[in-house]
């Protein structure tokens, strides 16, 4: 199993003349043989990130330390044994090569890691069985499902055995049924001995993950951490597609949650709500009003998690507004 330490990480290049950096002195720790989830909104650093890892692209500057091996110091050479060798990616687009069938791009890798035919087709049918895809080894991509697609892809990135495994936005293109099927494999990824990152802004992988890390844009630094909001029968809060910079917890009264017009749900006292619009760098989903006297208190994400806890922010995410 293979501890990832991201120290100080900067990814920077340049646009019409002007610097972007979508990593900018990132740093994080993520657990040998866990699920970790890198969450936040497109244009985070999310897939950058990722990249980094995977040896796909070199960052500006900082470290990488997958295990024992210090990525970010390799030279080409050695960085294509470690992509061969330590990091599996699964790709949002899956990448399969249409003109290969199902088992002959799983095979891939392992041909090119000069295993023999014969045991590179055994190998590539045993990973297909443990994605539910037996029997649909002899399909192109063209004959199967987005999820069938994304369950081959994930077998061919466990093809050589990888201690760490990637994917980026794994579920972005996928319905339910198949999210739950993608989701299942990709946690009994770690009882393997794998450690798993994901990339996404999809809530649904959140109770899935050992660790969240929260990429999404930190809040301006002038916005007061917590504060105490009182309003009047009928005030609003916030209406439907304002920037959402808080999320709040009802003392008293009561707030009413509507979209469109339509009633969606209500917050009561002792009651979370708001957090959809901070969390993602989303405009609000809802309007919120309340329905008598109320007192609410406001907290930045950041102060909600000093506060309260990033495990009650998870468990959260995904109800109102």
């Amino acid at each position: 199993m293979s501890e990832v330490v991201i120290d100080d990480l900067v990814v920077e290049y340049h646009r019409g003349g002007y610097p972007i950096r979508p990593l900018d002195g990132f740093s994080a720790r993520v657990p040998a043989g866990q699920l970790t989830v890198l969450l936040g909104p497109s244009g985070c650093g999310k897939t950058t990130l990722l990249s980094c890892l995977s040896g796909i692209q070199r960052p500006t500057s900082g470290t990488i330390k997958v295990g024992d091996t210090i990525v970010t110091a390799l030279d080409s050479r050695a960085m294509t044994t470690y992509r061969r060798a330590t990091v599996g990616v699964v790709f949002q687009a899956f990448n399969l090569v249409p003109s290969l069938t199902a088992q002959e791009n799983v095979m891939v890798p392992l041909r090119s890691a000069r295993w023999r035919r014969a045991a590179a087709r055994a190998r590539a049918a045993a990973l297909l069985d443990l994605v539910g895809l037996g029997e649909r080894g002899g399909h192109r991509p063209g004959s199967l499902s987005g999820g069938q697609m994304q369950r081959v892809a994930i077998a061919r990135a466990l093809a050589l055995d990888p201690p760490l495994i990637v994917a980026d936005e794994p579920t972005a293109n996928l319905d339910h049924v198949q999210v739950e099927v993608v989701l299942r494999i990709l946690r009994s990824l770690t009882k393997r001995g794998s450690t798993v990152l994901i990339s996404t802004h999809d809530q649904r992988l959140l109770p899935l993950a050992d660790q969240v890390i929260d990429m999404a844009p930190q809040q301006p630094s002038g916005l007061t951490p917590i504060v105490k909001i009182a309003l009047a029968a009928g005030e609003q809060l916030f209406a439907e597609g304002d920037v959402g910079d808080r999320l709040y917890r009802v003392e008293s009264g009561k707030i009413v949650l509507t979209r469109d017009g339509a009633t969606i749900g209500t917050a009561i006292p002792g009651e979370l709500f708001g957090e959809m619009g901070p969390v993602f760098s989303l405009a609000r989903s809802a309007t919120a009003t309340a329905t008598e006297p109320t007192s609410l208190t406001g907290y930045t994400v950041d102060a909600f998690r000093n506060e309260v806890g990033g495990a009650a922010l998870r468990q959260l995410v995904g109800r109102w507004g």
